[in-house]
């Protein structure tokens, strides 16, 4: 047996990727084993497992279908695997990752140790201002369903030359999907949702990434979200047509024609970011797209029919908020921010007011925060009028900010404040 895939079973190897399989949770596959239960599951059938692959033996179990709705219509389709089959994905890919690293490009950022998006936004605004603002957006056609495997592998074997580890690769490829409770092929594709999944398709399309360099091209790639920069609409119109007919010859790739299009900045919505220009200089913020999703988001966790403790409330609101301003904190949005904690305070307080249900509870709440008698009794009982008593009254005063921070609820715009790059 190969060393490589010695390596990947090797014991400290599988012990790592079991520990990042469980901490990234996750539903189980067809098999019906959930993540709590995969130590047990290794203990009693890793051994025969491990015998399996080293003999060319093991077949990965079909992925699980599952569709997630897009915001705008249409759906992603993920593929989960079997708790077992993300470990050993996962330990292939923490042995490949080394020693595909330095041969990818410098403009690649998505799903590569200690790069991120935000550095590919910066690149972008580095390009704007530059003069390089006539955008080549191009829009790969479902890329994960669609990407070749035999011009996958074989770029795959020209880096690792290992026909073991070639070999197990290629079955997670062919294990097919389990849709529905009906089983399919999978004779192209790789699916998204597999721990190796990241890996392959920075392998597949980091021939893109070759051709435009040996072009001279400057560009940013996150995943198979792929953006060209030109001087001259011209220029843009000229790579857009090479650069399409290169990728559906060279790689086997679709491009959708009605998606990939030439862009200025200020229309370009890209990793969620959009673009401006603020005294002759281009900045990024979150595209308004991206601003609606937080917004419903929020107002999800504050529906009123949602019977929940308000601490459990705000913790899953604070979740939210910190992983939305992080993403997005070489963002300007200072101001879009403000609003938006004005209208979750208000949302909160309703909440509250809704809680406190009777005059009698509503009078005894609002004495607790301070505020005078006849005051409390005059507002106690308004009756269920609750974006007037939350915008119009002195609950919004009773319920302040400073009040709300107490009981644990972060201010977007503070949190933005502390963690932003401004």
């Amino acid at each position: 047996m190969s060393e490589m895939l010695e390596k990947i079973l090797s014991d400290n190897n599988i012990e790592t990727a079991y520990k990042r399989v469980y901490a990234n949770k996750g539903a189980g596959g067809i098999d019906g084993v959930t993540i709590n239960e995969l130590e047990e599951y290794m203990k009693e059938h890793w051994e025969s497992i491990k015998e399996e692959i080293r003999e060319r033996k093991y077949k990965p179990q079909p992925v699980l279908r599952v569709e997630i709705p897009k915001p705008n219509g249409g759906v992603r389709k993920l593929g989960i695997p079997t708790v077992i089959d993300r470990v050993i994905e996962q330990a292939i890919t923490q042995v490949l990752t080394p020693i595909f690293e330095p041969i990818f490009s410098e403009n690649s950022y998505g799903f590569r140790p200690n790069r991120r998006c935000e550095q590919a936004i910066i690149k972008l605004l580095e390009y704007f201002n530059d003069g390089y603002v006539w955008i080549v957006d191009i829009d790969l056609e479902k890329f994960f369903d669609n990407v070749p495997q035999d011009k996958l592998m074989s770029y795959v074997g020209k880096i690792i030359h290992d026909g073991d580890t070639e070999s197990l690769i290629r079955k997670y490829l062919k294990a097919g999907v389990m849709n529905k409770g009906r089983y399919e092929t999978t004779e192209i594709g790789t699916p998204q949702g597999g721990n190796l999944s990241p890996l392959l398709s920075n392998v597949m399309l980091n021939e893109l990434d070759k051709e435009l360099e040996s072009r001279g091209q400057r560009f940013t790639r996150y995943a198979d979200d792929v953006v060209i920069v030109l001087k001259s609409k011209a220029a843009a119109t000229r790579v857009m047509y090479s650069i399409t007919n290169w990728i559906e010859k060279k790689l086997g790739l679709k491009v959708n024609a009605t998606k990939t299009k030439i862009t200025p900045p200020s229309k370009l919505k890209y990793l969620g970011f959009g673009f401006w220009k603020d005294k002759g200089t281009w900045k990024a913020r979150p595209h308004q797209d991206s601003v609606m999703k937080f917004k419903r988001k929020l107002k999800a966790l504050c529906k009123r029919n949602w019977s929940i403790d308000l601490t459990y409330r705000i913790k899953k609101i604070n979740e939210v908020i910190r992983g939305w301003v992080n993403y997005f904190r070489i963002g300007s949005m200072k101001t879009i921010l403000q609003k938006i904690d004005e209208h979750l305070r208000t949302m909160i307080r309703v909440i509250i007011w809704k809680q406190w249900k009777v005059p009698k509870k509503r009078l005894w709440g609002l004495k607790k925060l301070g505020v005078e008698n006849w005051l409390a009794h005059k507002v106690a009982y308004w009756g269920d009028c609750y974006q007037k008593v939350a915008t119009k009254s002195i609950v919004t005063r009773a319920i302040s900010k400073e009040i709300l921070t107490k009981r644990g609820l972060i201010s977007i715009s503070d949190y933005y404040q502390k963690v932003a790059h401004i």
